[in-house]
């Protein structure tokens, strides 16, 4: 059952992962990864390098350009050392986004 979820979570993204965790899906989803990397003295480089993705994804997905696949948001919440709830957030206007 375990794997099922996790083929399903990959499939549909962060987003829907969120959305399925009871987070609310939002236009604009903010992130707090730039928050939790300088916390660790990581550079963008060097999140990138533990990432296996280049620094200009990590630039991206800190400004909300970009939408990383689940694989790499668990993977940057792994090396960040916290959940991946606490790194994806709905904006604080609430509004949700339907579909």
């Amino acid at each position: 059952m375990f794997d099922i979820l996790l083929v399903i979570f990959y499939i549909i993204g962060v987003k829907g992962f969120l959305h399925f965790a009871n987070v609310a899906v939002v236009e604009g989803m903010k992130n707090r990864i730039k928050e939790y990397r300088e916390k660790n003295s990581f550079s963008q480089g060097k999140l990138a390098e533990l990432c296996n993705v280049s620094r200009q994804t990590i630039n991206a997905i800190e400004n909300n350009k970009y939408d990383p696949s689940l694989q790499l948001a668990f993977n940057i919440a792994k090396h960040l050392g916290t959940p991946m709830e606490e790194l994806f957030i709905p904006p604080e206007n609430g509004e949700e986004k339907n579909g």
